[in-house]
């Protein structure tokens, strides 16, 4: 604690209070203002999935490496992120996260009641599908040079196990259904005069 108090001076007519040293103002300032939180009047609400987004429904993808695909949803996980297989061995989808509003809800469904139901929940969890860093690192003169080179990155065996088992279920239940494989298996695309907003789902 300082024991220092202000102290009042008299100059010529009047008074003034000379504050103590620690309460005084500082003679050096930051070079650079201290960022301040950005105000936001915006309410964080918990998100909240289309009723047509329901585990087993078929998604048409518009966006992506597999834009025109069709996939099937597993799970809806947070923030409007979707966890979707093709399956791999009918259309080559893999176990991937897709965002909601890049998919079209169909009105085709898929029983999924003999899926992995633990693997869906591993393969669920963000860190899943973390990426290596130590893998990325573009420092080295080999990486550099070798910029051009478009080196294909194998798949672990543990993401192919996983893929498997969630595909096993999924695939004996497709096959139940008539042309539910061919439709699987089918790029979606718009020709020309073709209208999606008039379309049916």
């Amino acid at each position: 604690m300082s024991t220092q108090q202000a102290q009042t001076k008299k100059f010529q007519k009047g008074e003034r209070v000379i504050p103590a040293a620690d309460q005084q103002a500082s003679k050096y300032y930051p070079a650079e203002d201290e960022a301040q939180p950005k105000k936001s009047r915006k309410t964080l609400r918990p998100y909240k999935p289309r009723a047509t987004l329901q585990p087993g429904a078929v998604l048409i993808l518009l966006a992506g490496r597999f834009r025109g695909k069709r996939v099937v949803l597993l799970k809806v996980l947070d923030q409007g992120a979707l966890l979707v297989t093709g399956p791999f061995k009918i259309n080559g989808v893999p176990l991937r996260r897709v965002n909601a509003r890049y998919v079209i809800a169909t009105s085709t469904r898929v029983p999924v009641d003999g899926i992995d139901k633990a693997t869906v929940e591993k393969v669920g969890k963000a860190e899943y599908f973390a990426r290596d860093r130590k893998a990325d690192k573009k420092g080295s003169e080999e990486a550099f040079f070798s910029q051009g080179k478009s080196e294909k990155k194998a798949v672990s065996s543990a993401r192919a196990e996983d893929q498997k088992k969630v595909d096993e279920g999924l695939v004996k239940a497709i096959k139940k259904e008539g042309l539910l494989h061919e439709y699987l298996k089918a790029q979606w695309s718009l020709r020309k005069g073709d209208k999606p907003h008039e379309m049916v789902f």
